[in-house]
């Protein structure tokens, strides 16, 4: 899209089916790497690359490991967001709040609250 007109030999619907492919490749890719943690959910929020933007947010959410629709859904549902909202479509507000809630979990992830032992007498 944003490309400047220029005389194509293609039909419209081959230039159409390419740019969806494209698409759908530039998804997987960016699925594959918030799995394997080389980019984070947060990051992907804030910077809302233009293949994601159509992107459902619990779809970005359950790329993660062992994130799945309930884990999502509540997520989404604190935060007052729909489930199958686009990521292009949420405001500012809205991806910077996600975006720490959800390095706000992370966080807590990693550093699991150990009860305190009992003391000896």
């Amino acid at each position: 899209m944003g490309s400047p007109a220029l005389p194509c030999h293609e039909p419209q619907h081959v230039q159409a089916l390419k740019h969806a492919n494209h698409v759908r490749t530039a998804r997987s890719e960016l699925k594959r790497k918030i799995a394997s943690g080389h980019t984070s959910v947060p990051q992907v929020l804030i910077a809302c690359p233009s293949h994601a933007a159509t992107m459902s947010v619990s779809d970005l959410l359950m790329s993660q490991k062992r994130w799945g629709k309930t884990r999502s859904h509540r997520l989404l549902l604190s935060a007052g967001i729909p489930d199958r909202k686009p990521i292009g479509t949420l405001t500012e507000r809205q991806r910077t709040a996600m975006a720490a809630l959800l390095e706000l979990r992370a966080g807590l992830a990693s550093n699991p609250v150990r009860p305190i032992p009992p003391s000896q007498p």
